[in-house]
């Protein structure tokens, strides 16, 4: 190497786990993600670093199986446009699902110029499905019994839990979302590697397919291990190349980077977890969206002369309709404001996820987002004949008709049912109008979208409920342009409270600590009730993970 010349970087990328996207508060959340990529770190040099004359090319490892849909399309939009550079984009796996569905990963790895796989690994595109869990036999064997209604016949977060098998509406929209897609699966794969859709159906119906008989159908380039996808990687780009992950690339910094800040910026909303009430806490079944946060968030965004527009990126299954309602709220005051909101569809955004998503100005999803789910349910769990086995005597003094009306030692009297009625059919008419309101529809129109039945994020732009097919990036380039600020305006979180500063007391509600964490260590105490099966608010959808 010349005396005085920066050497070449080689950058390489570890996708056999999801980025982390929300930086947990949780101690321990922290420890077992610190080892993991960051997502908007990870998208900046898949879109940019590809210019960088130091930069000779990309290896990526995947496998691994940890990947949804929607993240790998993220991700795989990013791979494409690294490529289109002309430098070369390498995926090396050591498997495409040993024993399992390698379908997603091979997808995401199609978008590479070039695949190597180990000899001894195996290609499982074998195709995309998804398995609901009944639990009404399991509850009906320990003398429980659910009492929920929903609105309407698609509504099917509560059939899992009174039913033991599909409903009609419920197989409808599931086997909706699994074939859209699969579509997408066999529309990227022929792009990437040249084929046509045909063969990649044919030869995923025969699937799964050895190393060697994946290398003959054209789906793998070349088959070798580690050692020797890096040493013909460094054959191109020069025996002096360093190795970079990619996410520690960052791009040249220049004088005119602080011109551009004080132009204005896009503020980052986060709005991912189940949706709860209060600050929300990070835990082992992963985070919560808290409404103080997210509305504290909002409010700091709104408030500040600085940002013109507000990216807000919505990954909630849904949860507590009060707290959805919070949350809608704030996002409806920021637009009114004057200040645009573009959200960002992740994995998943449905029910209470849709809710806080419906007011915003532009909403972008990706094909495979999950989302929709406009619709509500609510009741109880008895397990009166449960106790009753157990030789557990129940006993209850009241005041009032309906004061034991939610106790799950009882059913529910019949005046109690129409109760129960009218408060799902009052929140679901809230619910179709807020988002004919935003969206520009009628109630009508929305009811027959609605009606809790999920969509795909490719139907869902068809029927009106998204606006733009795409990704974050895609999103932060339509707030830049919504909030006319220049194509590189800076996008940054609009709440941030450094650790340290979470320790003093806030001063008032509007104080950003006071939607922080309790301490810089994160709320531990939270730990044991996290480990409890999460609560299914009544703008909850059902649980669909899709292989």
């Amino acid at each position: 190497m010349t005396p005085g010349r920066r050497p070449p970087l080689l950058l390489e990328l570890d996708l056999t786990s999801a980025p982390v996207e929300v930086e947990p508060d949780d101690l321990l959340a922290k420890l077992r993600a610190r080892q993991r990529p960051r997502l908007r770190a990870v998208l900046r040099a898949l879109h940019e670093a590809g210019n960088d004359k130091r930069v000779r090319g990309l290896v990526v490892k995947v496998g691994g199986g940890h990947l949804s849909w929607a993240a790998m399309q993220e991700l795989r939009a990013g791979l494409v446009a690294f490529g289109r550079t002309g430098k070369p984009v390498v995926a090396w796996a050591e498997t495409f699902g040993e024993g399992g569905n390698g379908s997603i990963d091979y997808v995401l790895a199609s978008g590479c110029s070039q695949i190597w796989l180990q000899p001894t690994g195996e290609l499982g595109l074998v195709g995309a499905a998804a398995e609901t869990t009944f639990l009404r036999g399991a509850l009906d064997k320990l003398g429980v019994e659910p009492q929920l209604d929903k609105r309407h016949e698609f509504k099917n977060a509560a059939d899992r839990i009174m039913r033991t098998d599909f409903t009609p509406e419920h197989r409808e929209a599931i086997d909706r979302v699994v074939e859209t897609t699969w579509d997408v699966a066999v529309r990227d794969v022929p792009a990437g590697r040249s084929l046509e859709e045909q063969t990649v159906r044919g030869v995923a119906d025969r699937a799964p397919l050895s190393a060697a008989e994946a290398v003959e159908a054209g789906l793998v380039d070349r088959l070798g291990y580690r050692d020797e996808v890096y040493a013909d990687l460094r054959a191109s780009a020069g025996e002096d190349a360093q190795l970079l992950f990619a996410d520690h690339w960052t791009p040249p910094r220049h004088a005119a980077d602080l011109v551009r800040r004080r132009r204005g910026v896009v503020a980052l909303v986060e709005g991912n977890g189940e949706i709860v009430l209060g600050r929300g806490r990070t835990g082992p079944r992963g985070p919560q969206l808290g409404s103080n946060r997210a509305c504290a968030a909002l409010r700091a965004a709104r408030e500040d002369d600085r940002v013109k527009a507000v990216l807000f990126r919505v990954d909630s299954p849904g949860g507590s309709a009060v707290a959805s309602d919070a949350i809608w709220r704030e996002v409806l005051l920021t637009r009114q404001a004057g200040k645009p909101v573009v959200v960002s569809m992740a994995t998943v955004a449905g029910s209470g996820g849709y809710y806080i998503a419906c007011p915003a100005d532009v909403i972008v999803a990706q094909p495979t987002t999950v989302t929709g789910s406009i619709g509500v349910f609510g009741g109880k769990i008895v397990v009166t004949g449960l106790l009753d086995r157990l030789g557990l005597n129940s006993g209850a003094v009241e005041r009032g008709a309906n004061a034991r009306m939610f106790s799950v030692r009882r059913g529910f009297t019949d005046g109690e049912r129409e109760r129960l009625a009218a408060m799902l059919d009052r929140i679901y008419a809230d619910f179709v109008q807020k988002v004919a309101d935003g969206r520009g529809m009628s109630y009508d129109a929305v009811h027959e979208v609605a009606r809790g039945r999920i969509w795909s994020g490719a139907d869902a732009a068809t029927n009106g409920l998204v606006d733009v097919l795409g990704g974050l990036r895609d999103a932060a380039a339509i707030a830049r342009e919504r909030g006319k600020l220049p194509s590189d305006a800076p996008v940054r979180p609009a709440l941030h409270v450094p650790p340290l500063a979470r320790l003093k007391r806030p001063t008032s509600s509007d104080d950003p600590r006071a939607a922080a964490s309790v301490s810089a260590w994160g709320d531990l105490a939270g730990l044991a009730a996290a480990i409890g099966l999460p609560s299914a608010g009544p703008l909850r959808m059902p649980d669909v993970r899709l292989a």
